[in-house]
């Protein structure tokens, strides 16, 4: 067996029998954390929402090196208060409006314990069979409540599957896409492959058309305009793509948006599924931030046509209360994606799986090793209900409503866009003869004025040329007296920047 090693065999002992799973020490460890964690959302309001730390700011509070020793318990989280609370924007607090918000409850954290209690590595069913099947079962649920059709669930002929983020549901289902179009046209013509997206598409889409081993050149990012609200316009997409087979190309794969980053703009899903169809390109959409407001039934017509795409995710930990990270992708014929990621290796081999009456997650993703994330949905879902889950998201969407309208009654400030879903994109815009170079440089102004007091944190974004202030209201602590504090904060500093 060999001999340790002398170093280790002239250490001292351990103060203390090492232990790291003591149940009752586990009970009273987590006791305190729980109150701690209480706390901190009870208190968050007293937290500056965005960071005031300067780089590298925690490498001058923490040792150069682990402790040797055990520290005690007591003083790791009397540190957490001292050294990390000051590095950390408070994504969960009522006054954060940046981005777009993710959300939490109590029950997808209840859900977050007892998936990190259980440390399932459900890679194949064998490895946990209630991780996979409670997984197929809370997929099914979540595509009932979209209303989507029986081919994207496995009690039809689809299935779904729920990956990390949005990045990897359309890295996965690029690689489908592009092993499938490489079975007809020949691996030796993939710099021919064609991707296509607008200019609102997100950032990670190019980031996962390279990764797929698409060409740069080759990945089109088709101009908006603010007339059609800088959605993807079906006919431009279709000049595009002929242009492209008239150059010998091949159109692979076009991603529609519903609920871009920069505005919550909406794609044509019905539009341009049929154009894609027609071409035989793989049309994924990507439903991130809107797709969850689509289980009311007032925001259900977005997804219209979604019967003739080939795949959809959506991320609850956006706007659904799951808490990081959870992105749910269904996919019309999953025996494509398996095809394209599966492995099996000797080690891994099961009659279950051998006998095909069985699902592996882990042919549905990137990785192999994955984690028992359906329990927070499960939780959520029968904890809240759907009406509670459709109400929330109302709630959010009549605060924004609110912060618009408030923006309105103030002839300085303006709408940008059209408001969607509970996004507000607006800027302070005074008179009309100020060029536009002074109404960005005013509105950058504003935006640091807001963010440096600690009390709101709001981020920006240039569309159409425009530079624009974003108002996303999601939190899940968020009330309404928080969106009027936060407006009148913001209108205190615009008239303090018009003063100077």
């Amino acid at each position: 067996m060999g001999s340790l090693d002398s170093n280790f065999a002239d250490s001292p002992p351990p103060l203390t029998e090492f232990n790291p799973l003591d149940p009752e020490d586990f009970r009273s460890k987590a006791h305190q954390m729980v109150d701690f964690i209480a706390d901190y959302y009870v208190d968050i309001e007293e937290h500056p929402v965005l960071s005031q730390v300067e780089p590298g700011y925690l490498r001058t509070r923490v040792s150069e090196s682990a402790p040797y020793r055990p520290e005690p318990y007591k003083s790791i989280l009397a540190d957490v208060k001292k050294d990390i609370m000051p590095g950390m924007t408070h994504w969960l607090s009522p006054n954060f409006f940046a981005f777009f918000p993710a959300t939490v409850s109590t029950s997808a954290f209840v859900g977050e314990m007892l998936c990190t209690c259980f440390n399932a590595v459900g890679f194949n069913w064998l490895a946990s069979p209630a991780a996979t099947e409670l997984e197929m079962v809370v997929m099914d649920w979540l595509a009932k409540m979209l209303k989507l059709p029986p081919t994207f669930m496995f009690s039809g002929s689809g299935g779904g599957v729920m990956q990390s983020t949005t990045s990897e549901s359309i890295l996965c289902t690029l690689v489908a896409a592009r092993d499938r179009a490489l079975e007809v046209v020949g691996i030796e013509n993939i710099a021919k492959l064609v991707v296509y997206g607008s200019d609102q598409t997100h950032s990670t889409y190019i980031k996962a058309c390279r990764l797929a081993g698409i060409t740069p050149r080759n990945i089109r990012s088709l101009p908006t305009t603010a007339s059609s609200g800088f959605a993807l316009s079906p006919a431009l997409l279709r000049e595009v793509i002929n242009a492209d087979l008239a150059a010998g190309l091949i159109p692979l794969y076009v991603c529609a948006t519903l609920g871009t980053t920069s505005t919550a703009a909406v794609d044509p899903v019905e539009a341009l599924a049929e154009v894609s169809n027609e071409y035989g390109a793989w049309i994924h959409v990507d439903a991130a931030y809107g797709g969850s407001a689509c289980i009311c039934p007032e925001f259900r017509h977005y997804l219209n046509g979604v019967e003739r795409v080939d795949s959809l995710s959506l991320s609850p930990h956006k706007w659904l209360l799951s808490y990081l990270d959870c992105c749910c992708l269904w996919v019309k014929k999953p025996g494509i994606l398996v095809k394209a990621l599966g492995t099996n290796p000797v080690y891994l081999r099961n009659k279950a799986s051998e006998s095909g009456s069985t699902v592996d997650y882990k042919d549905w993703q990137v990785g192999t090793s994955r984690r028992f994330k359906s329990l927070r949905m499960w939780l959520v879902l029968r904890s809240y209900g759907v009406a509670n889950l459709q109400n929330h998201i109302r709630s959010d969407v009549r605060l924004a409503k609110l912060f618009e309208g408030l923006v309105k009654s103030d002839p300085r400030f303006e709408i940008v866009v059209p408001r969607r879903f509970a996004l507000v994109c607006f800027r302070l815009n005074p008179v009309s003869w100020i060029d536009a170079d002074t109404i960005e440089l005013l509105n950058r102004k504003l935006l640091d004025a807001v963010n440096s007091t600690g009390r709101v944190y709001m981020t920006h974004t240039v569309v159409g040329g425009v530079f624009m202030l974003r108002f996303a209201v999601g939190a899940t602590l968020t009330e309404e007296r928080h969106v009027i504090a936060a407006w009148k904060l913001i209108q205190d500093k615009g008239k303090w920047l018009l003063s100077l």
